[in-house]
């Protein structure tokens, strides 16, 4: 088996502190020399994989089921508009079976979610055993929106910090496999997808002139972004920074990430609870 696919989790892992500048958007020169260099090629590797993760998370969920393993997983997607959250959704969570995946965007916080700590809604929505949950943006919007925004003072928003570090060790303790991914798109790039956005009328719909907005402080966002990742990158809970300006080796990314984690669970098709000659005799005496 290619060494390439644990080879790019480990290039795309980041523990403490990371300068989003010197982390490449396309074409990283750390991309192993046995894995896709284009997206035909990425594409191939995507329908290879594609039975064996529908696989371990059909055995991942059947398991759970008959509570034979407790463990789940939970894709934490951050980037910039247009970074290509919805594209993973798309792509890479379509691999699964739907009745064992859990989609939830978060929003602008309701009356209710602001009447609760940060946290509160979040947790609300976390993963059962054997199913894998994908935030669309999470509570990282409270230290990175709420930062560059200056919707919270400095000091909460420090404070919000061991708080969420802490609250993730608790997901651990849960068997939730926790994937916090950051989409690193270049400013260049999502010129390019802005635009594409209002040139097609088929996508004026993703538009909104609140991006133009947040376009202009871009700068910003990417040292909040740094300073979020450094504060809440540990051993146990570490980033992924995954380059976004080409669509297809973002989602290789994300595919070979879930891929790893799902083949070291290792689920196994629950035991049955009955007995099989018996069963067998029965439905043979319906013909």
């Amino acid at each position: 088996m290619s060494e390439y696919p644990q080879n790019l989790v480990q290039a795309l892992r980041v523990v403490g502190e990371v300068d989003l500048s010197t982390r490449a958007t396309k074409n990283p020169n750390w991309w192993p020399e046995d894995a896709p260099k284009n997206k035909k090629a990425a594409g191939q590797r995507m329908e290879a994989i594609a039975g064996e993760l529908a696989d371990l998370q059909e055995r991942l969920f059947a398991a759970a089921l008959h509570e034979e393993l407790s463990d789940s997983l939970l894709l934490v997607l951050q980037g910039m508009d247009t970074s290509g959250k919805g594209g993973i959704v798309r792509h890479v969570m379509g691999l699964f079976d739907p009745q064992g995946v859990e989609h939830h965007a978060f929003k602008t916080p309701t009356k209710d979610e602001l009447a609760h700590d940060f946290l509160w809604r979040v947790e609300n929505q976390l993963p059962a055993p054997g199913i894998i949950g994908v935030f669309d943006r999470s509570h990282y919007e409270d230290v990175l929106i709420h930062k560059v925004q200056k919707l919270s003072s400095e000091q909460e928003i420090e404070q919000r910090y061991p708080k969420i570090v802490e609250f993730e060790r608790r997901l651990q303790a849960r068997s939730i496999h926790l994937h916090k991914v950051m989409l690193h798109i270049s400013s260049e790039e999502q010129f390019a997808r802005l635009g594409e956005r209002l040139d097609r009328a088929d996508k004026h719909w993703k538009y909104a002139p609140g991006d133009v907005d947040d376009r202009l402080l871009f700068d910003e966002y990417q040292r909040a972004y740094e300073a979020a990742i450094g504060r809440t990158a540990t051993e146990s809970a570490p980033w992924f920074v995954i380059p976004a300006d080409q669509k297809w080796r973002a989602r290789l990314c994300v595919a070979e990430l879930l891929l790893q984690t799902l083949r070291g669970i290792d689920p196994q098709w629950p035991k049955a609870d009955f007995d099989l000659a018996a069963e067998r005799k029965r439905l043979d005496a319906t013909k």
